[in-house]
């Protein structure tokens, strides 16, 4: 689905990530991990079209997408749920649900807003509420319905865990595998390395802006190579 083909991105005269080849496909969680500072936010910033990409290309279901703007990226299948959530916290919870749909027509954004409920019905218990008074965890689940919103293929969720507490962790992964039984991609930047590894069908590690390690979940989950030398959880 989604194909970094010598993908290089960075800030002005700084890169911050060199020459990656990676792949996400449909149905799939792929987990990009590494230490602070590594690229992976500004990778999954690059791919939604919010960071200068600098070399290479980002295919996506076989169309070269690195050249068009973030907004068109949206409507043809690619939706971030960013780091730091970035809802709209003076919007109701409806709201920030609508403007995450703003390029469908009114009913269909109804119709997809009432599948968002069902994946997180905390959210409907809270939809006249104003999102900045939701808990960590409600803003969580609301940045990733937002995304949900716009109908993507591929979501592209950073931090999912950052700053909640265990119970609404487990429920923002189990909304992860729900909707990766639906078909839809993921490609997850977490550093919750743990409970990434649990979930992912394929894991990147990121060290210093280059591609340092890749497998299959599976393999990564019992490779003491990988756990100890990238990511140190041992």
């Amino acid at each position: 689905m989604l194909e970094l083909q010598g993908f290089a991105c960075g800030y002005g005269l700084v890169r911050a990530v060199e020459t990656l080849d990676l792949k996400v496909e449909a149905g799939r969680i792929t987990a990009l991990l590494g230490p602070n500072g590594a690229g992976k936010t500004s990778t999954m910033m690059a791919i939604a079209g919010h960071v200068q990409v600098q070399a290479g290309r980002i295919m996506f279901k076989g169309e070269d997408m690195t050249g068009l703007p973030p907004a068109e990226r949206t409507r043809r299948g690619i939706a971030i749920a960013p780091e730091g959530r970035r809802i709209f916290p003076d919007l109701t919870v409806a709201e920030n649900l609508l403007v995450g749909g703003y390029t469908l027509p009114l009913i269909e954004a109804r119709r997809i807003e009432q599948s968002v409920f069902e994946l997180f019905p905390r959210l409907a218990e809270r939809r006249r509420q104003a999102a900045g008074l939701l808990s960590g965890g409600e803003q969580q689940m609301l940045a990733i319905g937002r995304a949900l919103m716009a109908k993507p293929k591929l979501l592209l969720v950073d931090e999912l865990s950052l700053g909640l507490m265990p119970a609404m962790v487990e429920q923002c992964f189990e909304a992860l595998l729900a909707l990766k039984r639906q078909g839809l991609g993921v490609l997850l930047v977490e550093q919750n390395t743990h409970r990434a590894l649990r979930v992912a069908d394929r894991v990147a590690v990121l060290v210093s802006g280059r591609l340092a390690y890749e497998a299959d979940g599976e393999q990564a989950r019992k490779d003491p190579a990988m756990v100890d030398s990238f990511l140190g959880l041992r």
